[in-house]
């Protein structure tokens, strides 16, 4: 084992949380994963939470008493500032839960929280796609889009903990639809994965397109499907796939104008789509942005996968110890 320093992330999610230690340049040596199991209540999730960094440790060979500091990342709408996690959707009954302060005082080491969708930003920069870059704004696209924006090295949070929801940029408000947040014109609304299959069904409902007798792997159509019947050359699909591409590069625009980022990194489940979905998305930014950062802007995919939240609560971790 290196004799670099070496840290704990926690990336905590509503089905499973996600444990390893990292050193010093962002590699892992170890990772783990534990089921939430969030009906069990908020103190067998806290629980969890050490028992999965102790396990991480474990696992590479450790003890705790070679770990620096640790880092926790969760969902859901929280206090960065006081360490708590407030009222999050996917990890109901829990609420009000204080995650810095116990596992601080469970395993007596330095700990950072921050909002996963943050620290999946943080991970990119420090050791992915965003390597080398001075700033870098992360979009993840799955069942709804978080992100996260980095800029010289910190996580842009926001006065209430609140920043960098770029799910929530608003980019259509004449006929605006309605995002899962209760409000209308969110990016989400459009381009996440479930807007795909939606948007999808809506257009099928009045034109042929192979998706009719798509051979469905699970019985419900999915935007894998979708891409995948644009790859065949459907047109209905084509069409829902390019306005997604165009969807995302109108999100990518505004946080171009506001931040002039060096990188804009897209991750999650939907850049399985591969090279083309990112070539369309690079192909409609120069409509829609500033000619020099439409230029500029490397616009790129993630590649650390589903490491990155880990990677990057473990580099919150080194932020309290590295100045």
């Amino acid at each position: 084992m290196s004799p670099q320093r070496l840290y704990i992330g926690l990336d905590v999610g509503g089905t499973s949380m996600k444990a390893g230690v990292v050193d010093d340049n962002g590699h892992a040596h170890s990772g783990i994963s534990l089921p939430t199991e969030p009906h069990k209540g908020q103190q067998h999730g806290l629980d969890t939470m050490c028992a999965a960094i102790r396990q991480a440790a474990a696992e590479a060979g450790l003890t705790m008493a070679d770990i620096v500091a640790v880092g926790v990342a969760t969902p859901g709408t929280m206090d960065l500032k006081t360490g708590y996690i407030l009222d999050p959707p996917n990890l109901k009954p829990w609420r009000d839960v204080p995650v810095r302060d116990y596992v601080r005082s469970q395993l007596h080491l330095p700990t950072a929280f921050q909002n996963d969708a943050n620290a999946a930003a943080m991970g990119e920069y420090w050791a992915g796609a965003g390597r080398g870059y001075h700033s870098l704004v992360f979009f993840t696209l799955g069942t709804g889009i978080g992100g996260g924006i980095i800029l010289n090295g910190a996580v842009l949070e926001g006065e209430h903990s609140h920043g960098g929801e770029l799910g929530h940029v608003k980019i259509e408000m004449t006929n605006p639809r309605l995002c899962g947040c209760g409000k209308v014109g969110c990016l989400e609304a459009y381009a996440s994965a479930t807007q795909v299959v939606k948007r999808a069904r809506e257009a099928m409902a009045s034109h042929k397109s192979l998706l009719h007798d798509w051979p469905l792997t699970d019985g419900e159509l999915s935007a894998k499907d979708v891409f995948d019947a644009a790859d065949k050359g459907d047109a209905l699909a084509e069409q829902i796939v390019d306005e997604t591409a165009y969807y995302l590069a109108l999100g990518a625009s505004n946080v171009m104008h506001t931040i002039d980022p060096d990188a804009i990194v897209f991750g999650g489940g939907m850049i399985a789509a591969g090279e083309p979905f990112l070539e369309r998305i690079r192909r409609h930014i120069p409509r829609v942005a500033f000619p020099v950062p439409a230029a500029r802007t490397q616009i790129r995919f993630a590649t650390l996968g589903s490491d990155a939240g880990f990677i990057g609560a473990a580099a919150c971790a080194r932020a309290l110890v590295v100045k």
